[in-house]
């Protein structure tokens, strides 16, 4: 086969950190917090505007709350699975990575004494009509190391007693989210708006905040963890005054991120940009029968991290990666080291379809090159 004349002009399509915006120049981002503090009135506005511009864009329900915290989408996860369990039962689901170390937190570090886990292979979706909702539920709305995302909120109870905790990283801006059934959600920057990495949003509802409000974990909080004082929710840490020192250039570059949505026309703009984007690999998987789908159901399929299965070996699968990323065609585009071998093409609205487009023939290229072989 003929190697392809056109590659795309950002090659960068790793599922996290994931590649910057379109037009994306750090020059331009305004950098008058650098070499202040965080907590100087400049400091505190621009991490304020974190919050509340998420708020806005995201649409979120009135009395919900939004704060920047450590660790990035991992600190914020265990910060509110350390914070909140306990009370109740824990149903947590796990079909991929990262579900499965919420489940290992649960089970063997806060040790919570009624679990049920649902579990499903790579590939597929937990039965989600076993959740039950008089416990806490605890979720990834999307597998970013298998490609399948629950297809819909339908399947969560309205009036349900316990919270329901979601890990959304790869989901949020990108995928449509029932605010009003989900009580905690947290993300990165570094996923679907292309930011730095290294900082968490976590978003609470008023249940969330009601069940801060009432109930004192057994456990130690680490410091970075605690949320209350006296039995009151800190306030001012949902109005940009963080738990620890964050980066003030990573902010100033997530504003930017916010406001390149907003310059789309918010949210709705960069999911169909997403879905855009998986409809062209669909329709080139479609088009070849060499390469799958992770995700066997049409409604589970991720659109932002894609991850794909081929007729070849596991080592013909590593090789065709390095030979694309030798040619300088398309980087860190190998399943994670957890998945089943196969390809992760990140899909979010920060990748143009053009660039997509010139990637798809480099794959039939190196896929006859490798099995040629």
């Amino acid at each position: 086969m003929q190697q392809p004349t056109v590659k795309p002009q950002n090659p960068h399509f790793s599922s996290g950190p994931c590649s910057k915006r379109p037009g994306y120049n750090v020059a331009a981002l305004q950098l008058d917090t650098l070499g202040r503090s965080h907590r100087s009135a400049i400091g505190k506005r621009a991490l304020g505007l974190a919050c509340s511009e998420t708020a806005r864009i995201l649409g979120l329900p009135a009395g919900y709350r939004v704060a920047v915290v450590p660790a990035s989408d991992t600190g914020a996860v265990e910060m509110a699975l350390w914070s909140l369990l306990g009370p109740r039962g824990v149903d947590v689901l796990a079909w991929e990575t990262f579900g499965a170390t919420w489940v290992n937190d649960i089970v063997n570090q806060l040790r919570i004494p009624q679990v049920n886990q649902l579990h499903a292979p790579y590939g597929e979706l937990p039965d989600l009509s076993r959740v039950n909702f008089d416990n806490d539920v605890v979720f990834t709305w999307n597998g970013t190391t298998s490609g399948v995302k629950v297809p819909n909120g339908d399947w969560i109870a309205a009036d349900r007693a316990g919270l329901t905790i979601c890990d959304a990283t790869s989901a949020v801006f990108a995928m449509e989210l029932p605010w009003d059934k989900l009580d905690v959600v947290t993300f990165s920057w570094q996923k679907v708006l292309g930011g730095e990495g290294g900082h968490g949003m976590l978003v609470l509802s008023p249940r969330a905040v009601a069940r801060l409000e009432s109930y004192t974990p057994p456990w130690p909080l680490p410091k970075i963890f605690r949320m209350t004082s006296g039995g009151k929710l800190l306030e001012g840490l949902f109005q940009g005054d963080t738990i620890n020192t964050p980066s003030m250039l990573c902010v100033a570059d997530y504003l930017d991120a916010l406001a390149w949505v907003d310059s789309l026309g918010g949210v709705s703009a960069t999911m169909a940009r997403s879905e855009a984007n998986l409809k062209i690999v669909a329709d080139f998987v479609a088009a070849n029968d060499w390469i799958f789908f992770l995700a066997k159901d049409p409604a589970t399929r991720s659109n932002t991290s894609v991850c794909l299965t081929l007729n070849a070996a596991d080592e013909q699968v590593k090789a065709m990666v390095r030979l694309i990323e030798a040619e300088g065609v398309a980087f860190d585009i190998g399943a994670y080291k957890d998945a089943p071998a196969g390809l992760r093409i990140w899909c979010g609205a920060t990748v143009e379809a053009s660039d997509l487009q010139a990637l798809l023939p480099w794959l039939s290229w190196a896929y006859a090159q490798v099995t040629a072989r």
